[in-house]
């Protein structure tokens, strides 16, 4: 199996990539605008925006394996007990 070039997987992804920037981008704004009208963000939400700052750190970084990260990152840990947990 050959490996295509990387011009070649950017090209491919390019305006996908770049849409997901600016919806990420605008949803950040609307939050921003919101908390700056008088409407905090709740503890629980706090929390997710703290991973979604988290996340973006992580797409900075210049290493493979972001993806797997951000997997992590948005992941419960494994309980062995899941099927009970959640009633499965």
């Amino acid at each position: 199996m050959s490996v295509r070039s990387a011009d070649a997987v950017l090209n491919e992804s390019f305006l996908e990539i770049r849409a997901k920037l600016l919806e990420v981008a605008a949803t950040l704004d609307r939050v921003d605008r919101a908390v700056a009208s008088g409407t905090p963000l709740s503890d629980a939400m706090q929390s997710r925006r703290s991973q979604v700052d988290e996340a973006i750190e992580t797409l900075r970084e210049d290493s493979v394996g972001r993806a797997e990260k951000l997997q992590k990152l948005f992941s419960r840990d494994y309980q062995p007990d899941w099927r009970k947990t959640f009633q499965v």
